[in-house]
């Protein structure tokens, strides 16, 4: 871009992430409305804040009310929602944190642009694949009722669609597994992949 310049940082993202003890990353929580995308990544912030680990998770109603207000539910608004979102999340990474996202996140194509946007290995992509009966079920917000009354236009699932992952890192199942059970099998893949080395000291330091 004209007139713009990158400006380097002295203190690297090598650097933030030794002082924190912790390998960054991003776990990408993708799934329909209901599907339990944000309770999980509650649940699993909640855990590795207890083991010591510094976090954040962004979650898509909380940033519409503030970043991303100005934007609506159209397929063009959707796309644009979720860059704004990778780059914040990029930049968290960059800062050495564990970053959560929880976002319906319904193509294929936007999450794989900020797949892209962060190293090889540092985008986990957690496919929250709950059946949209059991989601339609709950319907904790009363959207897909008002969906299905034609009250809310582009509603994911009903007459938007969602885009299932191919090849999502980790698949949850809340309607099969408990809270506990679900965060604990994000748990144990960052673990597996070795992010979670330092979990016992940072325990002990907390």
């Amino acid at each position: 871009m004209e007139n713009i310049v990158w400006h380097p940082h002295k203190v690297s993202k090598e650097a933030r992430s030794e002082q924190k003890s912790q390998k960054p990353c991003l776990l990408w929580f993708t799934g329909l409305s209901g599907s339990g995308k944000s309770t999980v990544a509650n649940a699993v912030d909640e855990m590795l804040h207890e083991q010591g680990y510094h976090t954040y998770v962004l979650d898509g109603d909380n940033v519409r009310h503030r970043l991303n207000k100005d934007l609506s539910f159209s397929d063009e608004d959707r796309v644009e929602n979720i860059r704004r979102i990778g780059e914040v999340s990029n930049l968290f990474v960059d800062s050495g944190l564990i970053v959560l996202s929880a976002f319906i996140s319904p193509f294929a194509a936007e999450r794989r642009m900020v797949r892209d946007m962060l190293p090889e290995g540092e985008f986990i992509e957690v496919f929250v694949n709950t059946p949209i009966e059991v989601c339609e079920q709950r319907d904790p917000k009363g959207l897909y009722q008002k969906a299905r009354a034609g009250q809310i236009k582009n509603f994911t699932g009903i007459d938007s669609a969602y885009e299932v992952p191919e090849n999502p890192e980790v698949v949850i199942n809340t309607a099969e597994l408990t809270l506990r059970e679900c965060a604990q099998k994000v748990i144990d893949y960052l673990a597996n992949r070795g992010l979670l080395q330092n979990a016992e000291m940072n325990a002990k330091t907390a």
